[in-house]
């Protein structure tokens, strides 16, 4: 029996930590001990637990009361409350008006509600550098079935039976990739973790490596035992300190317990893992790029074929699966193949980890079930858009994915659907866009972060979405040309098909997708010289309502150019030649005189 009657888990995955999460777990530890009550109320660390937004974050069990936002100052008298005179606080909940006679819980939030858990199963339940709480999550008990009562050909009909595909992006079979590599002539034979997550705004594989480390190191070693591999490389940006940090704990114990190393579970199979740093790259999140790196040299594309399952690293059989694909794994082997098929759509199983990010009420880390729709994701789990304003559209599948408006919100999730509508799964970023995001500004962003981490090897990578981003700019600077439209699609068609790998084979998917879909907004740039979301401050024209306007004169001392004039209680005007249409007088003016065109 569970000596302890309250478990306060709070998250110390990188959104809390940031916002102070091991200075309000410290203040926890003091507060409880100046009570005295650290014998029967344990303090535990976990990863992350999601709602980013809201952090730091803690979840109170087993109550299920959810704190939100805590900071150190609120620890004292959140203490003394809730876990001395047993009355807790609601004025630090997530949602205190509930009603006036219930505790609200976590099961309550909708931000929870439709989330389905597999690879994140044990996210904010565990500590992620104890590995015996893993172990008391039923880890590693699929690696035992594993290693005592299969042989490596049923693990891999197991995995293609679950019709699990790579998370990374592409969707491919992992079952079948895994075949390939195991029927590969050559040995050694490596199997490798790709954590070389670089889309802007996405975090799905830093935060499980963070919250659940022994989830991916189980997974890959199910796979090393599939195909015949005896060492692993986890390849991780540089820019993840404590996933790495974690990942190296979680190797050092699993070796400790006779989990990886020689004679796993006296098994007679070996397999060890060693942690590779990335220089954080884009490029290196494909595949031979990322093999060009663990060998030492400059991450760049080769050609294919041969595929890495036939020569990879140092030309040895590889198989690469990223962070997701591999925390999959251990649950389908424990819980069976159909179990998880039963997950999802025909053709798309299992479920899909999304950074939700963006103009959203909810952000954060979610697992669904494939085959949910978008409306369902930004509205019922993302509670929606802030201050009122309407939905847009969304980004999938980050700079290498696509736009997809409003209209097509009932969308699902799954492969074939985001394809139809010219976006992608992708790793799993999904940026949220109100009404104030100009779609032509955002396929800029992302053609810019892509020109920006091309690695240069083809001409029409290194050149093409260079000339596509000069376009881009021009036309968010008021200069567009009635033939850069036609000019955009011709080159990102020429692009598309001539790139040697996915990054510049999908780089113009923002552009083509916007225009697809927005190309009024190109238009209107174009021929009208206007920014309908009033972003491209070279297309602005800003003006003071005389009939509005009394004389604040906070417009005038916010202007960095000296453009506005006027006696104070008086109307003033804006000189046009002076103004530099940066827009801080539209965000002072309390009385909306300032007009925005």
């Amino acid at each position: 029996m569970d000596k302890f009657r309250s478990h306060l888990l709070v998250c110390t995955g990188t959104g809390c930590v940031s916002n102070g999460a091991f200075d309000v777990k410290k203040a926890l530890e003091m507060e409880l001990q100046k009570h005295k009550l650290e014998q029967e109320i344990q303090v535990i660390g976990t990863g992350c637990n999601g709602f980013c937004e809201r952090g730091p974050v803690m979840l109170v069990q087993p109550e299920g009361i959810f704190y939100q936002r805590l900071t150190v100052k609120d620890i004292p008298y959140l203490v003394e409350e809730h876990f001395l005179k047993g009355r807790p606080v609601k004025k630090l909940m997530y949602s205190p008006t509930l009603k006036e006679d219930k505790v609200p819980l976590m099961r309550d939030i909708g931000f929870f509600k439709d989330q389905i858990l597999v690879a994140l199963r044990n996210r904010g339940m565990i500590d992620p550098e104890v590995i015996e709480d893993y172990i008391a999550h039923d880890g590693y008990m699929a690696l035992e079935r594993v290693l005592t009562e299969m042989t490596p050909e049923q693990v891999i009909t197991e995995i293609k039976n679950s019709q699990l595909r790579g998370r990374g992006g592409a969707g491919f079979p992992t079952g079948l990739k895994w075949e390939f590599c195991k029927r590969a002539q050559g040995s050694p034979k490596y199997i490798v973790c790709n954590g070389d997550e670089g889309d802007p705004g996405a975090f799905m594989d830093r935060s499980i490596l963070e919250a659940d480390p022994h989830c991916v190191l189980e997974g890959m070693t199910i796979g090393a035992f599939a195909i015949g591999a005896q060492e692993g490389i986890l390849y991780v940006r540089d820019e993840y300190p404590l996933a790495i940090k974690r990942l190296r704990i979680a190797i050092k114990q699993a070796m400790e317990f006779g989990l990886l190393g020689n004679d796993i579970l006296g098994s007679g199979f070996n397999f060890n893992v060693r942690v590779v740093r990335g220089g954080g790259a884009f490029v290196c999140g494909e595949e031979t790029a990322l093999m060009a790196s663990i060998e030492g040299v400059e991450g760049r594309p080769r050609f294919r074929p041969p595929f890495p399952a036939q020569k990879g690293i140092w030309g040895k059989p590889t198989n690469i699966n990223n962070v997701e694909t591999w925390a999959n794994v251990p649950a389908i082997m424990l819980r069976g193949a159909e179990w998880f098929a039963s997950l999802g759509t025909k053709t798309s199983k299992g479920t899909k980890i999304f950074a939700l990010v963006g103009a959203i009420n909810n952000s954060g880390l979610v697992e669904v079930p494939m085959g949910i729709s978008i409306e369902r994701i930004v509205f019922d789990i993302g509670g929606g858009i802030p201050g009122d304003k309407k939905f847009k559209a969304v980004q999938i599948g980050g700079p290498s994915g696509g736009c997809i408006p409003a209209e097509l919100k009932d969308t699902i999730i799954d492969y074939e659907s985001l394809t139809r509508t010219g976006a992608i799964m992708g790793s799993g970023g999904l940026v949220v866009m109100d009404e104030t995001t100009c779609m032509v500004d955002l396929a800029r962003y992302f053609l810019e972060f892509t020109q920006s981490e091309s690695c240069g090897k083809c001409t029409f990578c290194r050149i093409g979405t260079k000339r596509m981003l000069e376009i881009l700019t021009r036309i968010c600077q008021g200069d567009g040309r009635a033939e850069d439209i036609p000019l955009l699609e011709d080159l990102a068609r020429k692009i598309s098909e001539s790139s040697l790998c996915g990054l510049g084979q999908t780089a113009p998917n923002p552009v083509l997708t916007t225009l697809k879909y927005f190309k009024s907004e190109y238009e209107a740039h174009i021929y009208n010289k206007k920014c309908p979301a009033h972003v491209c401050t070279k297309l602005l024209t800003f003006t003071i309502n005389p009939a509005k306007c009394i004389g604040c004169t906070l417009c005038t001392k916010s202007c960095p150019t000296g453009a506005i004039s006027g006696e104070r209680k008086q109307a003033h005007v804006i000189d046009q030649v002076k103004c530099i249409q940066c827009g801080q007088c539209f965000y002072v003016c309390p009385v909306e005189a300032i007009v925005r065109e």
